[in-house]
């Protein structure tokens, strides 16, 4: 018997309902809006502590690739929580009870991934079991929900899936490379542990019943299970933020500082390409500041969401700061490793400052990169070099710094009440901990090998010239100096 849709079109054969679906998708019952909003619940903790596990791994991260995919990572599951919490508060329900753990079988999930003790075995927990266990309760919800209804929704949804996506496929490379199959099949017993934890949970969403179940109209929840049942591995022992930095064997002569890079960018004795390949240094040498801000944010509790989101955005920013410059030196031709990328700013901030001391660091040099002498020149430096990539990596990088600055306005400055302040106390904890030329060459932790004439003759071998001897003769170290010229006080 043909239905009333039967005989129904749209206006000259055009798509009904602009475009979200078909009329007979639209007449069939969807998610109640209570149930919309308890599994989106879910995906904000999932992504909420996502962003926390990824960004926690950051700092100690040996491989590079994987501290810059780390950054981006957890950038994008801010966002998706930044999304999701959005929504949420449409539903009509006020975005709270969002920082609530939905299912503790979910939290001791979540734990057991935050502590897994190897690269390996994080990459597994993270890309093969909870990536795609968002990624299927993502899938789910759209097929359970109504597409006009609870169209804002599935429009948050579509690109949290297209990055999701993103996500498991890179982990499915990195696992595939670093792991691999016997690998993967020693995890056997903790993978086990990870499967049970989000079967008690009742899945991800929460809709697969596992034991007595708790009914909720068009899902049926998981019965809360006593913590003893709950099975964990590594989450035993809770886990503790390690702020150490770690860089794999490219990165040689980590406390080398022995090319100030500043006082040869700065100073009119030199031309615009070769600055250009100090800029590069510059550039990849930033990959000490995601992982010193993610200790700003791993220790840092209690802030509102914002400022986590916004923090993460700065990270992944400057890991794609370091990023342009592994790009540069490829161009030209130049082995990146040969440039000394020293991590003892990052080491020190870490360690001997306080989480607000270090954001005053940041914010004390982000200003001082906003006048015509900072990235405006590098930027012009850049455009005077002849090198069309160096301007476009110079443009953005100075556009990030901006916001950057921002940021810093944001978040920081109102810890003091006033600019000033904000800018002595940054300057002051900077100054503290830059003074140590001298004290690890003492303790043979480095020579500050001039690195400089290799990497110029490199560059300029790949170009087919001349290389300038006053160029190659720099030699100039940061002892006694910091990074902005400043002489450091008792030196």
């Amino acid at each position: 018997m043909p239905t009333p849709l039967a005989g129904y079109t749209s206006y000259k054969g055009l798509p009904p309902l602009a475009g979200l679906c078909s009329l007979e998708e639209a007449a069939r019952p969807g998610l109640s809006v209570e149930e919309c909003v308890r599994r989106l619940k879910r995906f904000h903790y999932a992504f909420k502590r996502l962003h926390h596990i990824l960004t926690a791994r950051i700092t100690a991260e040996p491989v590079y690739e994987l501290k810059t995919a780390f950054a981006h990572h957890a950038h994008l599951c801010a966002e998706h929580a930044t999304a999701i919490r959005t929504r949420v508060g449409e539903l009509r329900e006020p975005p709270l009870g969002l920082d609530d753990v939905p299912h503790p079988a979910l939290e001791a999930f979540f734990d057991e991934l935050l502590a897994a003790p190897t690269t390996e075995e994080l990459l597994v927990g993270l890309y093969r079991a909870a990536m795609p266990a968002i990624d299927a309760a993502m899938e789910r919800y759209t097929r359970d929900t109504h597409p006009l209804t609870d169209a804002p929704t599935l429009r948050v949804l579509r690109f949290a899936l297209m990055e999701a996506a993103d996500m498991i496929w890179f982990g499915g490379m990195g696992i595939n490379q670093l792991v691999g199959e016997a690998g993967e099949e020693r995890m056997g017993d903790w993978v086990g542990v990870l499967n049970r934890q989000l079967d008690l949970a009742g899945g991800l969403d929460g809709t697969s019943s596992v034991g007595p179940a708790v009914p909720d109209g068009l899902s049926s929840r998981p019965a809360q299970p006593d913590l003893q049942d709950i099975p964990r591995r590594y989450s035993k022992t809770p886990y503790v933020y390690d702020p150490i930095p770690k860089r794999d064997e490219r990165f040689t002569d980590p406390w080398n500082q022995g090319v100030n890079a500043e006082a040869f960018l700065y100073s009119e004795a030199y031309p615009p390409r070769a600055k250009a390949l100090m800029m590069l240094y510059k550039r990849l040498r930033e990959i000490d500041v995601p992982e010193m801000m993610a200790s700003i944010i791993s220790q840092t509790p209690g802030k509102p969401w914002g400022y986590y989101r916004d923090m993460s955005r700065q990270v992944w920013d400057e890991a794609r700061h370091a990023m342009m410059g592994e790009v540069g030196f490829v161009a030209l031709g130049v082995d990146w490793t040969q440039a000394k990328v020293t991590f003892n700013w990052s080491y020190r901030l870490n360690t001997e400052c306080t989480p607000l001391e270090r954001h005053g660091v940041l914010y004390f040099i982000e200003q001082g990169l906003m006048p015509k002498t900072g990235k405006r020149y590098e930027w012009e430096v850049a455009k005077d070099s002849g090198l069309p990539l160096m301007a476009t990596l110079q443009d953005f990088d100075w556009a990030d710094e901006v916001l950057h600055s921002q940021i810093g306005r944001q978040w920081y400055v109102p810890e003091f009440g006033g600019l000033q302040k904000a800018l002595d106390f940054g300057d002051a904890a900077w100054s503290k901990i830059l003074s140590n030329w001298a004290a690890v060459k003492e303790q043979g932790l480095t020579s500050h090998a001039n690195w400089w004439p290799a990497v110029y003759g490199q560059a300029c071998a790949a170009a087919g010239a001349e290389p300038d001897v006053a160029v190659m003769a720099f030699s100039e170290t940061y002892e006694g100096k910091r990074a902005d010229l400043a002489r450091i006080a008792g030196e």
